[in-house]
């Protein structure tokens, strides 16, 4: 009986303590949330946000499982995110998306393909021809169902029932895949009160140029076409513009949302080709989402110094992350504009002492902080276990998000004579057609007996599987 007592208070003990340390991620994710809704806001924040952005193949080293046969089965994936998350001084729940290899191998996929390392890669691989652009421009969504997918993976290219039983495999395959991931990432963002965007509120796109070049021509391709036909080109992008808008729209649009764009192409393009066929594009891309509520985070890889001025004309409060650059000519240019992030080279975690890795953030702060419009972040990734000093990473996340704090938190963000003001004009952009795609009403002029009653049911059941067949795709 008396050993009955013990345990019995010694559980109580521990439902007490785990309740606190509920109150307090809690109170932490309600915190985090407050300093990013103030950057939406248009307010200094109490202290500088922080991300460090941490990929699933590092959580899987970073645990000492095999890689490629944990991408596999997932099994240990929850504990060795677990493990990973609790490195960072992060914000942001730090965890990378994962990308489904079962996906990929039922598809027969050229473009990921798992290497002998375990790491998922993205071969170069042109799947459209260069005489091929006026059928691409007529229709790009149906030119990429019809014609580039077959050629992108290799099982679609066969009899049109065989290529719908696999396209319904990877389907069912990819989003069973992400489903078991997000169930983990729900666990792991509560359980140490990690900042989340609004549900439904996350959107991806590439520019338009970049979306040619990563998926249909690739870089010598699109290089070569750039001289030899870039009026082509250019039309190219204007008609891909609907497809790349819908693509960044998500279903819920809010001001704490975002669209991710990682930009690629524009660092080793001739300037001509910057101004004429990459940015006329990209930036009404940008536009047209920002002018529907959604704001755009985009990563500007490699070096993009030669084209502050251009990114300057963004929508206000764009995320614009750099990898390389120089901060303070970055700040200079943008910072009374935008929010700016990145810089802090990853590299410097695996060759520098603990105190030279901290002593560079607190010199990136100095510069970058000033007037509340940044959040620190790396200019990569975690990938793998030897990107860097793991000890290093958990010190310069941590010591931002310490030592980071306004003293005139709830101000004004700072900004120049061109608050407000709107430099790009989106034109007219189509609306997205495919006969691929069917929005509702197309379907109900189909199917005019719908019962009223159950209609708004059935539409929104109807229209969420046209979108994840998108969004798939």
């Amino acid at each position: 009986m008396q050993n009955c007592s013990r345990f019995k208070n010694h559980r109580l003990t521990q439902i007490k303590k785990v309740n606190i340390i509920m109150k307090n991620a809690k109170e932490l994710q309600q915190e985090r949330a407050q300093i990013f809704h103030d950057l939406a806001d248009g307010r200094v924040p109490k202290r500088v946000p922080v991300g460090g952005n941490i990929g699933i193949e590092f959580c899987i080293q970073y645990a000492g499982l095999p890689l490629a046969k944990t991408q596999w089965t997932l099994e240990g994936v929850e504990e060795a995110m677990d493990k990973a998350c609790q490195i960072t001084g992060s914000d942001l729940y730090p965890l990378g998306p994962a990308r489904p290899p079962i996906g990929y191998q039922i598809l027969g996929s050229r473009t990921n393909v798992m290497g002998s390392k375990g790491f998922i890669q993205h071969p170069e691989v042109s799947v459209m021809e260069a005489d091929e652009y006026d059928d691409f421009i007529k229709n790009p969504h149906e030119f990429i169902m019809e014609k580039a997918l077959p050629r992108m993976d290799k099982e679609l290219d066969t009899d049109p029932v065989t290529r719908s039983i696999v396209y319904a495999k990877a389907v069912k395959a990819h989003f069973d895949y992400l489903d078991r991931y997000a169930q983990i990432d729900e666990k792991l963002i509560e359980k140490y009160g990690f900042y989340r965007i609004p549900p439904e509120s996350a959107g991806m796109a590439l520019s338009p140029l970049d979306y040619i070049a990563d998926f249909l021509r690739g870089f010598k391709g699109i290089v070569m076409d750039l001289r030899r036909c870039p009026e082509k080109v250019a039309e190219a992008c204007e008609a891909i513009l609907p497809m790349i808008v819908k693509m960044g729209t998500p279903p819920v649009i809010s001001k704490y949302g975002q669209t991710f764009m990682p930009l690629h192409m524009a660092p080793f393009l001739r300037t001509s080709d910057f101004e004429n066929i990459y940015w006329p594009t990209f930036s009404r891309t940008i536009q047209a989402l920002a002018d529907k509520g959604q704001r755009v985070f985009m990563f500007c890889d490699h070096d993009w110094m030669r084209y502050l001025d251009h990114l300057y004309e963004l929508p206000e409060n764009t995320c614009i992350a750099f990898e390389f650059g120089d901060p303070k000519v970055i700040k200079e240019k943008l910072g009374k504009r935008h929010i700016l992030s990145g810089l802090y080279p990853m590299t410097y975690l695996k060759t520098a002492t603990k105190q030279e890795c901290v002593d560079k953030a607190k010199e990136l702060l100095d510069i970058m902080a000033p007037g509340g419009r940044y959040y620190f972040d790396f200019d990569k990734s975690l990938i793998s276990i030897d990107s860097a000093n793991i000890e290093n990473y958990t010190a310069v996340t941590r010591y931002i998000a310490e030592n980071s704090y306004y003293n005139n938190a709830g101000e004004p963000l700072a900004s120049d004579a061109n608050k407000g003001k709107k430099f790009v004009d989106t034109g007219e952009i189509k609306a997205f057609k495919s006969k691929y795609y069917q929005t509702w009403e197309e379907y109900k002029e189909k199917h005019p007996n719908i019962s009223p009653e159950l209609e708004p049911i059935i539409a929104q059941k109807l229209q969420m599987y046209e979108e994840m067949l998108f969004t798939f795709f």
